[in-house]
């Protein structure tokens, strides 16, 4: 009776093993799916192997608010000086976080010989029960005697001769420092404005911005140098209103003869004498100052005649006076141009007179491309010639980049009655 029990046994095992060996070979016989091909009856994708394959699409990546703005120039009623009023109360620096009180109590005789700042703060929160989260230390050496006052006020003392900042989580008592923090610059409701201070913040290197264009509002990280430039140029408005705007065109010439160069010495001969006001020499390239008479129809027209005349991108931006700003030729310029990485780094300042002094730089991908230093009157244009497109690694040795710009003046007015938006 049990050698029966084996043997029915046996045999059960035997024809689940051989169920088992059916369904692995016929399993064989199918290649599987490739793993991105695979979706489930719920629709449950399987993702790729490597997530750092995965990319944000292009339509996505390349959706930007500041463009209509940015990237347009009115080229025919160009108003040379303009006047924007503001309210006083419009600059807004706010640091972003939760930062909770801290614990009141007295600071009495808290000493400490040089050590980093991390280490300091630690000695002084421990007595207070507060663990410390140090993001980016080690930081500047410090010494300190005899601090006395509220918690608060030592732990700022600290912090602030270290330049780092600091946010307290009241529930955890934890105290996190560290280099950068984030902050919200909230400005006048005027376009120009907006767009100056977002230059000026790129021409810092600073380029992690958000623009939120409904409150008027810059979001950025910051350290304690970057941050104190910021308070500088809200300072900046008090005592200097003035604003240069620069409307900018950008295009490339290909000559129709391609062994030969374009002749822009025939300009003295289509232009009246004195069109050219002044022609300088850079690195690389030369900048013209003209009169009125020459511009963006009558520069394109005069071009045509020699040359197939590419158009690159159009747009503008907004120098605060005695300031540097960026303009990146990629915001406006088609995402697979050759010119996507060129940027125009200006500083500019108002004279007297209504003359203005601006120093130009064309940067790359790589680096600097070339500089100008440009003095012109208010009603003049420069432009940029002369600008090999072998520069951005185009094999077509006689065709150029020319850059047209033109200064506006902007001038700003502080009053203490509510204004509607400056659109």
């Amino acid at each position: 009776m049990n050698t029966m029990k084996l043997y029915n046994s046996a045999k059960i095992f035997l024809a689940v093993f051989a169920f088992l060996s059916v369904v692995s070979c016929s399993s064989k016989e199918k290649p599987l799916p490739k793993q991105e091909e695979v979706i489930s009856a719920n629709m449950q994708v399987i993702l790729p192997e490597d997530p750092k394959m995965i990319r944000t699409p292009k339509g996505a990546s390349s959706l930007d608010l500041e463009t209509p703005l940015r990237c347009s120039a009115n080229w025919v009623t160009q108003e040379m000086i303009t006047s924007i009023p503001y309210n006083v109360t419009a600059f807004n620096l706010v640091k972003n976080g939760n930062n909770d009180v801290l614990p009141r109590f007295e600071v009495t005789g808290f000493s400490f010989d040089t050590m980093p700042a991390e280490k300091a703060m630690l000695k002084l929160v421990k007595e207070a029960g507060i663990k410390l989260v140090a993001k980016d230390a080690p930081y500047a050496n410090i010494s300190a005697e005899n601090l006395r006052g509220e918690f608060s006020e030592v732990v700022n003392m600290i912090a602030d001769a270290a330049e780092v900042y600091y946010y307290y989580n009241a529930d955890k008592k934890v105290l996190t420092i560290s280099r950068k923090a984030n902050f919200s610059l909230y400005v006048p409701k005027s376009r120009p404005i907006i767009l100056g201070l977002l230059d000026v913040l790129r021409g810092s290197g600073i380029t992690d911005i958000t623009t939120d264009w409904s409150d008027y509002s810059i979001t950025f990280d910051a350290d304690f140098e970057l941050r104190n430039k910021v308070m500088d140029l809200i300072k900046y408005f008090e005592d200097n209103p003035v604003l240069v705007a620069f409307d900018v065109n950008i295009f490339r010439i290909y000559p129709y003869n391609r062994s030969q160069d374009v002749n822009w010495q025939n300009m003295l001969k289509v232009f009246d004498y004195g069109t050219i006001k002044t022609a300088k020499t850079g690195v690389i390239g030369r900048v013209l100052t003209t009169s009125n008479e020459l511009n963006v129809g009558t520069l394109r027209g005069f071009l045509g005649q020699q040359a197939m005349v590419v158009p690159v991108a159009e747009g503008k931006f907004v120098v605060p006076n005695l300031w540097f700003a960026r303009f990146d030729i990629g915001k406006c310029a088609k995402r697979d141009s050759m010119e996507a990485g060129l940027s125009i780094l200006a500083k500019a300042s108002l004279e007297y007179d209504n003359k203005i002094f601006s120093n130009v730089t064309l940067e790359g991908a790589n680096g600097e491309i070339t500089q100008f230093n440009v003095r012109s009157r208010l009603g003049e244009n420069f432009l940029i010639i002369g600008i090999p497109n072998e520069v951005f690694g185009v094999n077509s040795p006689k065709s150029e980049t020319v850059v047209f710009m033109v200064p506006r003046i902007i001038r700003t007015m502080k009053t203490n009655k509510p204004i509607k938006k400056n659109l």
